[in-house]
């Protein structure tokens, strides 16, 4: 009994899906979408800043405002690739809080997260480019206590578990992605190109991709298999 309780519990707990915003010039951009959309009620899905965020990186030099504004103009950026993605699928709805997560979970919707609500009240979230979409869906990942966190991104990356730190020595995340996944206590991974279809499996307990974990893997041996050889960043 105790078993199937916790079994169910975790089933409960949704996968959150960030969308790079590296995806949006993708012609496979539908078809992503549509993979994503079958998830209905077991996933909730973080839009990337795409050219939305990168206008706003090109105006701020012109323009000369400071970094309190550019984060909340790039977190709107972020919901204007939001709203491209729910227009493409019914299945999809935006939500601004975690009352509307939950309602559009209960109602079988994949919830398309609109961050700046939430976001903008957060005194753990600063003001500043070092912290972009990549941190901010670990920062949900971790309030929804969330089952994972898949990052799906325009990267091709390893097939072993990577270090978050050589991630962001890479540039492949933010460098206050650390600390916001640590934080959260989820378990991540990064999807290249070949495994964005495959997003959908993720919910039933097989992850595609890459694990993210928390020290460097030893080059000498082998990499140890998903389960149970690899350490998750947690809390």
């Amino acid at each position: 009994m105790v078993g199937e309780t916790l079994l169910r519990r975790q089933a409960d707990r949704p996968t959150v899906i960030k969308i790079g915003g590296s995806c949006a010039a993708s012609l496979d951009l539908r078809r992503w979408t549509a993979s994503v959309a079958v998830c209905g009620g077991r996933a909730v899905v973080v839009p990337g800043g795409g050219p939305f965020a990168d206008a706003v990186r090109v105006a701020q030099p012109q323009m000369g405002f400071d970094d309190a504004a550019a984060h909340h103009m790039a977190m709107l950026g972020m919901e204007q690739f939001g709203h491209a993605l729910a227009s493409f699928d019914r299945r999809l709805v935006v939500a601004d809080s975690l009352a509307a997560l939950r309602r559009a979970r209960a109602a079988g919707k994949v919830a398309v997260w609109l961050p700046a609500r939430m976001a903008m009240k957060a005194a753990d979230i600063p003001a500043s480019w070092q912290v972009t979409s990549d941190s901010l869906a670990a920062w949900l990942a971790g309030k929804l206590g969330a089952a994972r966190l898949l990052l799906l991104k325009q990267v091709e990356v390893s097939r072993q578990p990577m270090a978050v730190a050589e991630l962001v020595e890479r540039g492949v995340v933010d460098p206050a992605f650390p600390k916001f996944l640590k934080a959260s206590g989820v378990a991540a991974f990064i999807l290249g190109p070949a495994d964005h279809m495959a997003a959908p499996a993720a919910l039933c307990h097989d992850p595609p991709g890459t694990p993210i974990v928390s020290r460097r893997m030893s080059r000498r041996k082998p990499a140890p298999d998903i389960d149970p050889g690899w350490t998750p960043v947690r809390r």
